[in-house]
């Protein structure tokens, strides 16, 4: 049971750090303001998630020592931040362009 998790757990990672590297490359390329703004909100999201993968890997796989856990919490605190960042540019950039 643990490892189906721990393989969830590692192909979200890859999956997220993947789609983390294409959305910031087509946003850096990008010469259209609009489509960049939407291309970096979608990586700030795969990049929350990503962070939440590894905050997740590092609490609850590993044996819990405090440095474990107070680094686990920051990097789950620091993928929410940058899920709502990612949400919150979505939709304004999305509103923008329909005006």
């Amino acid at each position: 049971m643990v490892d189906g998790i721990l393989y969830v757990v590692y192909a979200g990672l890859f999956i997220s750090s993947i789609c983390s590297i294409i959305f910031s490359l087509k946003a850096r390329r990008s010469t259209d303001n609009h489509k960049r703004g939407i291309t970096q909100a979608k990586s700030n999201i795969s990049m929350g998630f990503m962070l939440l993968f590894l905050a997740i890997i590092q609490m609850f796989m590993f044996t819990g020592s405090t440095v474990r856990v107070v680094v686990g919490a920051v990097f789950m605190v620091l993928g929410a931040f940058n899920i709502f960042a990612g949400f919150r540019n979505y939709g304004i950039f999305s509103r923008q362009r329909a005006d």
